[in-house]
């Protein structure tokens, strides 16, 4: 059995490489090729704007699905399969209503594949939960990995190898995504109190995530807009997000061991708290190093923060909607959250400009208000 789940663990790991690699790709590079297309930058929201509501909605009718007729990892491999072969279209097409119409159908099927993912791995890790970021942390290098090399590939040839590396990435995952169990046998979970999808402790994280990830948008949007208005080139900027990204992975590596000392509760409490200050901390930083340092926050308010997140909603939800909790808690934080985020930060940036960092984080201290007064006695560990 030791062995079998060593083989698991890697599998579950290149499950996330693979993932994240596309979405290393994706990222920052599909609305480059779109704009070396000849579309205007109207037409290259609606293409994002897709891929986004999609996001926030048929994950959670699969999700249903799934749950209900217990068939999550068959649905993971259909779905693997069916995206990653209708992104295979983005290589006959140039053409904007054909892309529309390709990239809808596509984010059907691609939406729900984080959900199941991240479930299925809740499922396979059973009593050892807290190690999840040893295995998430390969998404994590890898999407550095491909932010770094992708551009200097892009340069060296054109930019129509973009399609032709998340296709070939995404049909790689969708190959091997057979592999992964669909779980091997667990000691009866034991109920506890207030547990439940809809109780009162679910819908308080649910709004305080909403808050995290609402606090998160001017960074996301406009931070590296902010660096070039204080004066810091290219160069710098990309530094920054780099070392945000790799504070991250030093948390992952260490995760079993944080959630072994403390509970889910302090430390969704202390990562709301130090977004707030993160927030806080960029709104007065002109300096080099303090924005540097507050990078270092990442780990926090991203790495804890998102481990703790699906750790927490994979014990408060009843084994038959596991997989509707998770595709709920994204729908909220990196659906909603991410999407007001946007929207109020790219309403309000030119009036505010670096004020925003204060909006931002007010939203986090908010949420760690609500979470600190709104929780019950007992902790979920």
């Amino acid at each position: 059995m030791g062995d079998m789940r060593t083989s698991v663990r890697w599998i579950l790991g290149s499950q996330y490489f693979l993932y994240f690699g596309v979405m290393g790709v994706f990222l920052p590079f599909f609305n480059l090729y779109c704009h070396h297309l000849g579309f205007s930058g109207f037409q290259i929201g609606v293409l994002s704007a897709i891929r986004t509501v999609i996001g926030v909605i048929f994950p959670l009718l699969w999700a249903m699905m799934a749950d209900r007729l217990k068939i999550r990892k068959s649905l993971y491999v259909v779905c693997h399969l069916i995206s990653a072969s209708l992104f295979g279209l983005f290589l006959f097409s140039a053409d904007f209503t054909a892309m529309v119409m390709i990239m809808t159908v596509y984010s059907i099927f691609y939406s729900p594949l984080i959900s199941f993912l991240e479930t299925l791995t809740m499922k396979l890790l059973g009593e050892d939960r807290n190690s999840y970021g040893k295995i998430r942390v390969w998404g994590s290098v890898s999407f550095i990995l491909c932010v770094l090399v992708i551009g200097k590939m892009i340069d060296q040839s054109s930019v129509s190898i973009i399609i032709l590396l998340i296709f070939s990435a995404s049909l790689l995952q969708a190959l091997l995504s057979p592999m992964v169990p669909d779980s091997f046998p667990q000691k009866p979970s034991v109920a506890r109190p207030g547990k439940g999808f809809f109780s009162a402790r679910m819908i308080l994280f649910l709004t305080c995530a909403f808050l995290m990830l609402l606090s998160h948008g001017t960074y996301y949007g406009f931070f590296s807009i902010h660096l070039e208005a204080q004066g810091f080139d290219t160069v710098f900027t990309g530094i920054s997000w780099a070392l945000a990204s790799c504070s991250e992975i030093i948390v992952m590596l260490n995760s079993r061991t944080i959630f072994k000392r403390f509970s889910f509760d302090r430390l969704i409490l202390f990562s709301l708290l130090v977004a707030a200050m993160r927030w806080l901390l960029l709104y007065f930083a002109v300096s080099p190093v303090l924005i540097l340092a507050s990078q270092m926050l990442h780990s926090i308010t991203y790495g804890v923060f998102h481990i703790s997140s699906i750790l927490y909603i994979d014990r408060l939800s009843h084994e038959e909607s596991k997989t509707v909790g998770q595709s709920v808690n994204n729908a909220v934080t990196y659906g909603f959250g991410m999407m007001a985020g946007f929207l109020v930060n790219g309403y309000l940036y030119e009036k505010l400009g670096a004020s925003l960092f204060l909006f931002s984080s007010g939203c986090a201290f908010a949420g760690a208000l609500l979470f600190y007064f709104g929780r019950d006695k007992e902790r979920i560990e």
